[in-house]
């Protein structure tokens, strides 16, 4: 028996490009109404330094997941001083999912986030204090257990010293034991901060 050929598709027209793929083409993109495009936009400006700016405006509007995730790795790649400004005011937002992926972005360049954590860490905002906590948990540099041992020290904020004390439980070494002492006598009358304290302590001590 013969067999059939299937019939091919017909070719589609090859469509104009609707913006150039250069730096102010693409950040037209950035505003286009097709997620699709917008996030090829996204992921192409990873090529162009001059873009954090735009990439970080694109994020505090965008609501489409995919593009975001595009925004956030395009920073991320891009590891530059303009990177990080574009990422930090994200963490004064009310959506978590921004919070979190700027979070996760800054986690990815710690030698450029580097020089802005003793200013997050004394931020005039609790909340801002607290995610730059979070943040220490997840960077990767030499100076985090200084950073966590500060909070630990000098911190008035309950919230924020039990952040530490989160992380200290998944990263801290023996190094930490005399401040987390130190933040035991200093929240003596706070039953929490005293059970997250001796957590942590029994874990380093056990590991």
């Amino acid at each position: 028996m013969a067999l059939r050929k299937t019939p091919t598709a017909p070719l589609h027209a090859v469509q104009p490009r609707a913006h150039a793929r250069d730096l102010p083409g693409l950040q037209q993109q950035l505003a286009d109404p097709d997620p699709r495009h917008r996030r090829l936009a996204a992921r192409d400006l990873a090529a162009f330094p001059q873009a954090a700016l735009a990439l970080g405006r694109a994020l505090a509007v965008e609501t489409d997941a995919s593009v975001r995730e595009a925004l956030f790795n395009s920073l991320g790649q891009l590891s530059s001083d303009e990177a990080v400004q574009a990422l930090l005011p994200l963490l004064r937002t009310e959506d978590a999912g921004l919070r979190n992926g700027a979070i996760e972005a800054l986690a990815a360049m710690p030698q450029v986030v580097a020089p802005c954590m003793d200013r997050l860490l004394l931020d005039p905002d609790a909340d801002v204090r607290i995610f730059a906590v979070n943040l220490l948990g997840e960077l990767r540099h030499a100076n985090v257990p200084r950073w966590l041992q500060q909070v630990l020290r000098h911190e008035a904020h309950v919230n924020v010293v039990a952040a530490s004390l989160e992380v200290l439980a998944e990263v801290g070494s023996t190094a930490d034991l005399p401040a987390l002492v130190s933040v035991r006598e200093r929240f003596g009358s706070d039953a929490f901060i005293q059970f997250a304290a001796d957590v942590a302590i029994s874990r380093i001590e056990t590991s």
